[in-house]
């Protein structure tokens, strides 16, 4: 096992050296016409990115300073978003490259079938003749007809690479070289921007109405606000809850159900931010079930401040509402720590005549929710992939990724979440806070 580890980890290591490598060639190397600073400072900022995204990592998870933890995160998690999109668009500058060259040689052709030059104006002919009556130079050539002939030559050779020398400007290798590397450094940072923005100024509300057979006429359009995957954090801190919970209590929700990664740091460095959560109001409550975040942040403490802040956990329970039952389960991840999931405990005696509603943080348990009858899972987790292509890595671990779906009489909803994990970027997943509408068939 310990072999395979290791293997896998050399496997990484090698993806990200080759990488980062190629990007390094394409961004610095290719688009400088010999060794010098720009190089030096690109392998400075690749090198240092990476730093801060490594340092980032480990002091979130060895549980550093807090303030550290704050000055590694921003540049270093956007680096590690950057770096995504600057291998992307390179690779996609390649399927350009040719294209570009083949018309810049195009127009060169054009240019040299072009007319003859003009006809010499009289100071052009009256030099052969003053060469001609000036003294002979080496190898018979005046010394006029030197100057002439320096004055009238084309741009030096090509050097050995396919560049010019630098007096006769760039050649259309290294044009080429350069405007590909512009635009994918442009499209990156472009990219990261947009996406940050949109975490940063909060989720959209998404609405979607879910039949449930059992549900009886009087809880027709029944509203339960979904979010997950805040991930409070060294990024997003007390202001972004604030703009989470105003966003859930603007919806006027009959119940909130939280769906765990609402942290990551301990409930000492980021209490502080969780506090508006204490502002939710639901005319049945609001409900919280761990994530997998909540267990390398102290789920045990975790539980206790959500019931401080007047949520209800859910740790492998369930309540029953007047007209449905909403169940949670724990996370998988608290299997480590012997509070994983237990759906005999939370629906085993349940009356199933009743509709049932789980709150269960990752997609992957809606197979135990179908043996249990469950009618509705609510889940987060994927983030929706985050940070394209991310969607499709997801889907293989995922059999929902975003969306409602039916697995026999179980319907599973993924919300994409609310915040975001690593860098604050979200590209082709926009964040989101779900009101579901429950629908009666009675009705």
């Amino acid at each position: 096992m310990v072999i395979v580890f290791a293997l896998v980890a050399l496997l990484v290591v090698a993806v990200l050296v080759t990488g980062n490598w190629w990007v390094w060639r394409r961004l610095f190397r290719d688009t400088t016409r010999a060794p010098g600073t720009v190089r030096r400072v690109g392998v400075a900022v690749i090198a240092g990115g990476w730093a801060l995204t490594v340092g980032a990592l480990v002091a979130e998870r060895a549980g550093a300073p807090f303030w550290l933890q704050q000055v590694l995160a921003w540049p270093g998690f956007l680096w590690l978003a950057l770096s995504l999109y600057l291998l992307l668009y390179l690779l996609a500058g390649e399927l350009v490259r040719p294209l570009l060259r083949r018309w810049l040689d195009r127009r060169a052709g054009a240019g040299a079938s072009s007319p003859a030059r003009p006809e010499p104006d009289a100071a052009e002919a009256v030099a052969p003749a003053t060469a001609a009556a000036g003294p002979r130079g080496p190898r018979g050539a005046s010394p006029a007809t030197g100057r002439t002939a320096a004055l009238t030559a084309g741009p030096p050779p090509a050097d050995g690479d396919g560049e010019e020398h630098p007096r006769s400007g760039p050649s259309r290798r290294l044009f080429v070289s350069r405007v590909v590397a512009g635009t994918a450094a442009a499209a990156a940072v472009g990219t990261v921007g947009y996406g940050t923005q949109s975490v940063l100024r909060g989720p959209r509300v998404k609405r979607v109405t879910v039949p449930l057979a059992k549900l009886p006429r009087a809880a027709h359009g029944y509203r339960i606000a979904v979010v997950s995957d805040i991930h409070l954090g060294p990024v997003l801190g007390r202001g972004f809850a604030q703009k989470v919970v105003d966003t859930i209590n603007g919806t006027q929700p009959d119940l909130i159900a939280v769906v765990g990664d609402l942290v990551d740091g301990s409930v000492k460095d980021l209490g502080p931010a969780a506090a508006p959560l204490a502002q939710l109001r639901a005319r049945d409550g609001s409900f919280f079930v761990t994530g997998n975040h909540e267990y390398f942040s102290g789920a045990e403490q975790w539980v206790q401040e959500v019931r401080r802040l007047g949520l209800r956990p859910l740790e492998n329970a369930r309540a029953e509402l007047a007209h449905f039952d909403l169940a949670g389960v724990n996370d998988v991840a608290g299997e480590d720590e012997g509070q994983g999931p237990d759906f005999a405990r939370a629906l085993g005696d349940r009356d199933r005549a009743r509709a049932c509603v789980l709150l269960a943080h990752q997609p992957v348990q809606i197979h135990d929710a179908v043996e249990h009858g469950v009618d509705l899972q609510l889940s987060g987790h994927t983030h929706g992939g985050q940070l394209w292509p991310g969607s499709l890595i997801a889907e293989l671990a995922n059999p929902t990724v975003a969306g409602l779906e039916r697995y026999g009489d179980t319907q599973l909803y993924v919300s994409r979440g609310a915040g975001a994990w690593g860098p604050p970027t979200r590209v082709g997943a926009p964040s989101d806070i779900t009101v579901i509408e429950l629908a009666s068939r009675q009705a």
